[in-house]
C-alpha cells in the first residue's frame, strides 16, 4: 500500500505545489526558478513528470489566490467570538 498525495497552498506572497509518495517529495514546483523539480535520490528508478506539470502548478496558484480573495470577501463581517 503506498500514500500519495499532492499538496496545493498559496498565501498573498507564496505559494507551494508538490507531489509525494509514501513521504518522499517525488515533485514541487520552485516558484521562484519558474520551474518543476525532481529531487529523487539516485538510488531509485527515477520518476519523471510529464510536460506541463510545472505550468498547471501555476494555474494552481492562480485559482489558490482567487480562492483566497472569495473567502476574505465572505468572511470579513463574521465576528470572532471568545
Amino acid at each position: 500500500l503506498h500514500v500519495d498525495r499532492q499538496v496545493i497552498g498559496c498565501s498573498d506572497h507564496d505559494g507551494e505545489q508538490a507531489y509525494n509518495l509514501d513521504g518522499e517529495e517525488m515533485w514541487f514546483a520552485d516558484f521562484i526558478k519558474r520551474e518543476g523539480v525532481e529531487p529523487q535520490p539516485p538510488f531509485i528508478d527515477h520518476i519523471t513528470y510529464v510536460g506541463g506539470t510545472y505550468q498547471g502548478a501555476e494555474a494552481n496558484q492562480h485559482v489558490c489566490k482567487s480562492n483566497l480573495d472569495v473567502s476574505r470577501t465572505a468572511m470579513k463581517d463574521f465576528k470572532i467570538e471568545d
